[in-house]
């Protein structure tokens, strides 16, 4: 069964999902503004679940269609082929969101979405009332610029929930955006990785995880194990065939430092609970006393912004203080994310690449030094 399929993903990430997808065997991929489309079998499907690093859900895609109207909406919905994915019994409730369309109003999208997949199981099954005891099949809509597409998420929990940070600290680095920052700072299995400003240790695992092929959804589950048009047993195959992907053997080491001994006891937690607490010291420290114990390494960090921790002021004197700690030196590489528009000015020097990302709904930069 050939499966269309959908990826969201952070902003600035398309390129990334794309190339994973690729190489995790994907077809037909395709990247548009967040969010990157492709095919494949169930297995596929299992497989992105399980091991994409970047991408946000995987969605089933329905169909799409063009719709300016409530009744062009209404007819779209009616003839896509949802018997495909949802019997009699299944439970589907409807979610999602409009943009700059004609149909603007989500909750009047909701309910006649709702009806027309309602009026067309009714033709498939010949049953007027549908109990929804089953499997959950989420589905959600998007409608930009009247171009609807209709989905079914087979996640659950966002992929950015891989299952070890049950707690974090006051202002966490979102999961696929930490993996994300690791991947574009090239970090590979022979490098130190430091983060001076480690929190509940998110970056520090993520980078772990890369370096060693570690698939971010081993240990978790997810909605479309549940669907019975999909055989479960396709999981267990992708989880097998990850795990034997794994590299455990490396030179790599990750040092991660703090000032707040809370934080560091979540990051060492969550470390065990990513089974990469081997390759992670951890240390109470100030970041404006920074010394590397290596002669390379590859830093990686995400100071506080001003949103939750800290003024702009003190904002503009820790960059200022990364400029000092953070010298040109043969082998060593610094990717800093930051939303500051003087961040250079205040660190110093001219970033060697930039890169445009957004931490949650905080539009950054990641200001990457290597030369």
């Amino acid at each position: 069964m050939n499966i269309k399929m959908v990826a969201p993903c952070i902003f600035g990430l398309e390129g990334l999902v794309g190339d994973e997808l690729r190489e995790m065997g994907a077809q037909d991929v395709t990247a548009e503004n967040g969010r990157v489309f492709f095919c494949g079998d169930a297995n596929m499907l299992a497989r992105a679940n399980i091991c994409s690093r970047f991408s946000e859900r995987i969605y089933i895609v329905v169909g799409s269609f063009e719709a300016h109207s409530f009744e062009e909406l209404f007819q779209g919905v009616k003839s896509l082929d949802w018997e495909n994915w949802l019997t009699e019994y299944d439970e589907f409730p409807v979610k999602g969101y409009s943009v700059n369309s004609d149909l603007f109003s989500v909750s009047d999208c909701q309910s006649i979405i709702k009806k027309a997949v309602v009026e067309r199981l009714k033709s498939v099954y010949h049953i007027d009332w549908f109990e929804e005891t089953g499997a959950k099949h989420q589905i959600e809509f998007s409608i930009i610029k009247n171009q609807v597409y209709m989905l079914i998420d087979t996640t659950g929990q966002g992929l950015h929930k891989r299952g070890y940070r049950p707690e974090a600290n006051a202002a966490p680095l979102k999961e696929t955006l930490a993996a994300a920052m690791a991947k574009l700072s090239r970090l590979r299995p022979y490098h130190t990785l430091y983060d001076p400003m480690c929190g509940s240790g998110t970056i520090l695992i993520e980078g772990a995880m890369l370096v060693h092929n570690i698939a971010p959804g081993l240990h978790r589950s997810f909605s479309a194990e549940r669907f019975e048009q999909i055989n479960s047993a396709v999981f267990d195959e992708e989880r097998d065939r990850a795990k034997s992907l794994e590299t455990r053997q490396s030179d790599f080491a990750a040092y991660g430092s703090d000032i707040d001994s809370a934080s560091l006891e979540i990051a060492r937690h969550n470390a065990e609970r990513a089974e990469v607490s081997d390759y992670i010291r951890l240390g109470k420290a100030d970041v404006r006393s920074f010394k590397p114990v290596t002669d390379r390494g590859t830093v990686i960090c995400n100071p506080p912004y001003g949103e939750r921790m800290m003024d702009e002021k003190e904002v503009s004197a820790l960059i200022k203080e990364l400029g000092r700690v953070f010298p040109q030196k043969h082998g060593f590489s610094y990717s800093i994310i930051s939303p500051s528009e003087d961040f250079e000015e205040l660190f110093g020097r001219r970033a060697d690449k930039r890169r445009k990302l957004y931490n949650g709904m905080i539009k950054c930069q990641l200001y990457m030094y290597y030369k």
